[in-house]
């Protein structure tokens, strides 16, 4: 089963309708209204959170006991899809991205998980 984690952080005074936003990130558009994200950095804290895990390439890693997530990123946004992965494990990136002001955006429920709602 695969799950979809989805991040990104508004713009001071700047909130926009979520899917859409989710929409148009899965397609690397830029969004007026979101703040880049230090995209480089946030990879180097996931590969280190999970350094026990096969990086099989840039972005993508693997443990046959604990399941597979690939990373996905824009100027913007990272967006993790997890395969076969325990909640414990995906709590790792939300707890990565919330440092970064960056809370979840769940697109299977399309809720996001901030103080907005």
């Amino acid at each position: 089963m695969s799950y979809n984690l989805s991040f990104w952080r508004y713009k001071e005074n700047s909130y926009l309708d979520n899917h859409k936003v989710y929409e148009t990130l899965c397609d690397e558009g830029n969004i007026e209204g979101l703040e880049n994200v230090p995209v480089d950095e946030i990879r180097e804290k996931i590969a280190k959170a999970f350094s026990d895990w096969n990086k099989v390439d840039e972005n993508s890693f693997e443990n046959s006991n604990k399941g597979a997530f690939q990373i996905t990123t824009t100027s913007q946004s990272v967006m993790i899809d997890c395969y076969g992965m325990d909640g414990e494990d995906m709590n790792k990136f939300i707890d990565i991205l919330f440092e970064y002001g960056c809370p979840l955006y769940d697109p299977q429920v399309g809720e996001r998980y901030d103080d907005n709602d």
